[in-house]
């Protein structure tokens, strides 16, 4: 008998041979599962009016419905230069294998550094953290996601 999948990782579709690895936690007591960068990526120099650059992670993530994921920087990451565009990402649970992306998710960086920053392939880029979230009594939400990045905007 098959167990009820409650939260983890999984690999997106179109990267299963990319050689992506699973987050882990590497301490009993860490928040975080540490996410690695699924292909080089290099984030020029910041400039007024440059979009941030997107790091992918070749995964997607599922949780229980009442749950998100937060991502966040490494604490190294500013001392390195890079600062996430979005402070914090926020992958809702409907994201998982949207008809878009499959529920692929990305960081997304500024370089606040005077050169461009090279992120490697498996470099540590950030950590996801689950997290449960409350309604109010006077909740009502019916929209469907139907698709990727910011598709709660047209739902």
């Amino acid at each position: 008998m098959l167990e009820k999948k409650v939260r983890g990782f999984e690999i997106a579709k179109g990267w299963e041979d990319k050689e992506i690895h699973l987050p882990v936690r590497k301490t009993k007591y860490s928040a975080g599962y540490d996410i690695e960068a699924a292909e080089d990526v290099t984030i020029p120099s910041f400039t007024l009016g440059g979009k941030p650059t997107l790091v992918p992670t070749g995964l997607k993530v599922y949780c229980e419905p009442d749950e998100w994921i937060m991502l966040v920087n490494r604490s190294s990451g500013p001392k390195k230069g890079l600062v996430m565009a979005n402070s914090i990402g926020v992958i809702d649970a409907d994201y998982y294998e949207n008809e878009s992306n499959d529920g692929h998710f990305y960081f997304q960086f500024y370089n606040m550094m005077d050169q461009s920053i090279t992120i490697h392939k498996g470099d540590a880029i950030g950590q996801a953290i689950f997290q449960k979230y409350f309604i109010t009594d006077q909740d009502n939400a019916m929209g469907i996601r139907t698709g990727g990045i910011g598709s709660t905007d047209k739902a």
